[in-house]
């Protein structure tokens, strides 16, 4: 739903990318637009502007299927030595892609070249600080190094990109992936702008934003939530024994209620003993999903 930044987003494209193609620095280029089930004119203006000539492939979803399966999408159908993903919403320069392939070409076997954001304009405090927050569980609690305002504009190798597309996960962290295949990185740093036209589809408190952090990001590229299921169990079992020995000590000394110590003794032991085998099986599940995501 961006009918409104599209032809601009496309001049300025079709301006840098013609710019490198006459100085010799890039061969030809194609421009790929994944339509996400659109439900305005997004189609009907790509069509176009894909008269006259031939750069622009479309590339239509049956349903919505977010913002990582679409670019995986357009990747998988991109057939350039370098591919450059980016939103359409014009936060992100199209007048950067010259500094990216300038980087990739400075250094032998670079595969990634990633942007990180300096300044983000027209984004509220809030939504910087939570996306902060965001990033420093994400760096907390996995082995994959993500950069803080590294977002969707990168410049990918084709070897890279062809790792990117055999994963075939069903809820890809795209941000994380592209870290995790590793080859050498560069970064090379922006200012971001507001957006061109039009609303945000990604509101920093809305439901996608949420799920997609907690069932996409976290979950796939951290077991911490397991791992914290493991310790609350051994150290709830800990403190449990240390309970039962308090009851035990005070039942012989005769500072107790009838039949409650008994009762407590029971219950502790038990929830103390359900929750060291949860925490333990949390373990093989950690290792079963490793194995599974392959």
């Amino acid at each position: 739903n961006e009918e409104k930044c599209i032809p601009e987003l496309i001049s300025r494209l079709r301006k840098v990318l013609d710019a490198e193609r006459n100085a010799g620095r890039i061969g030809k280029h194609e421009l790929i637009f994944v339509n996400d089930d659109s439900t305005d004119a997004s189609e009907i203006v790509l069509r176009n502007h894909a008269v006259g000539r031939d750069d622009i492939r479309i590339i239509n979803m049956s349903r919505t299927f977010g913002v990582s399966v679409c670019a995986l999408a357009g990747m998988e159908h991109s057939s350039g030595g370098l591919v450059v993903y980016m939103d359409a919403d014009l936060q992100d320069p199209p007048e950067l892609i010259p500094e990216l392939i300038r980087v990739w070409r400075s250094e032998p076997e670079v595969g990634v070249v990633h942007t990180v954001r300096t300044d983000r304009a027209g984004e509220s405090w809030i939504k910087l600080l939570i996306t902060r927050i965001g990033y420093y569980i994400l760096r907390t609690t996995s082995s994959t190094d993500l950069r803080v305002e590294s977002g969707d504009f990168k410049l990918l190798s084709r070897t890279v990109v062809n790792h990117l597309v055999q994963l075939k996960e069903k809820k890809p962290f795209l941000r994380g992936l592209v870290c995790w295949v590793g080859f050498k990185q560069k970064w090379v740093k922006y200012a971001r702008a507001p957006r061109f036209s039009g609303r945000t589809k990604f509101p920093v408190l809305g439901r996608k934003v949420i799920f997609n952090f907690l069932d996409t990001a976290l979950i796939s590229f951290s077991d911490a939530p397991l791992r914290i299921a493991t310790v609350a169990g051994i150290l709830t079992s800990i403190v449990a024994l240390s309970y039962i020995t308090w009851i035990l000590i005070e039942k012989f000394r005769g500072h107790n209620i009838p039949g409650w110590s008994a009762i407590m003794v029971a219950v502790l032991f038990l929830g103390g003993a359900q929750l060291l085998c949860v925490g333990l099986q949390g373990l093989y599940i950690s290792s079963i999903f490793q194995e599974t995501k392959r």
